[in-house]
């Protein structure tokens, strides 16, 4: 692994080294490592390009690292992950994709991930993606993300967007059964004239099932965004939505929030706003001596924290 590619895996990773316990790192469209556990194994598809990560029940505090790293200016794929996660498991799995492009060619990755989390289990997934490099060419990623949540199931999902990324449709659908929790944290800044589209589908077919999906972006230049969110409440259950939006700039943002109760019993909220940093906020911390510049990027940071 070059130079290029350890900045990609600590920027999506968080690792300066080989993770501790499984793991599985894809650079430039092949496997670069691999290791598997006693309660965890990764197995590579045959009829598709993609693994599938098999998580024994009752599995604790072990974690899974599946990074995804081109570097190679012009390379296009499509990944197929499959995530069995046995009943009364409880365990993190750090996931994210990284591209530097030098070069004139469009780089894309697109990928599915798809979760069967079993009985009483619980994971945290975190995936972050970023971009880099001088070059004309592309940077593009499309993530979809399929949740299946047995009874009793807690799944906290981050996904993180800060820099890079020229054009990406985030779609994330889920279904929940008894009991079951999903908590999705979403976070996205886009630049120059970059366009991100998140599109959350929730189904809540169980008796006392929740979500709560917050998202929170900041789009600035000329870029552009779009927030859709569907929660079809199907039995008594919980649902809440929330998009917060700074806008900068020439930049535009729209929120798309839909609602569907089929059920007396089921509680469903929505909430949106979209707007610029307050005046008073930047007079704050200017008084404090910061320049207007640095005062906004405080701002930024902390909303996005």
């Amino acid at each position: 692994m070059d130079i290029i590619q350890k900045n990609l895996l600590q920027q999506v990773a968080g690792l300066h080294e080989v993770p501790i316990g499984a793991y599985n790192i894809r650079a430039n469209g092949e496997l670069d490592s691999r290791n598997t556990t006693a309660n965890i194994d990764i197995v590579t598809k045959e009829d598709k390009s993609g693994i599938d990560i098999i998580i024994k029940p009752d599995t604790k505090n072990e974690s899974v690292h599946i990074p995804v790293l081109l570097s190679k200016s012009g390379l296009q794929e499509m990944v197929y992950n499959d995530f069995y996660i046995g009943d009364n498991a409880d365990v993190v799995i750090i996931a994210g994709c990284g591209i530097h492009n030098c070069g004139v060619d469009t780089s894309k990755h697109d990928g599915i991930h798809t979760f069967y989390v079993g009985k009483n289990a619980k994971i945290k997934y975190v995936e972050k993606h970023y971009g880099e490099g001088d070059g004309t060419g592309g940077r593009i990623m499309n993530p979809e993300t399929v949740i299946h949540l047995d009874e009793g199931a807690y799944m906290e999902m981050e996904t993180t967007q800060i820099k890079g990324i020229d054009s990406t449709n985030r779609v994330t659908k889920a279904e929940l059964k008894d009991g079951a929790t999903l908590e999705i944290k979403e976070k996205i800044m886009t630049h120059g004239e970059q366009f991100a589209k998140t599109d959350f589908a929730v189904e809540l077919n169980g008796k006392n099932c929740s979500a709560n999906v917050v998202s929170r972006s900041v789009a600035r230049d000329k870029s552009k965004q779009e927030f859709i969110s569907v929660i079809n409440g199907n039995n008594e259950c919980k649902g809440h939505s929330e998009c917060d939006a700074i806008i900068m700039d020439d930049a535009s943002v729209s929120a798309s929030p839909m609602l569907t109760a089929n059920n007396i019993d089921a509680n469903l909220i929505h909430e949106a706003a979209i707007g610029k940093i307050a005046g008073e906020q930047l007079i704050k911390l200017m008084t404090l001596g910061l320049t207007e510049a640095e005062a906004e990027e405080q701002i930024i940071n902390g909303f996005l924290k």
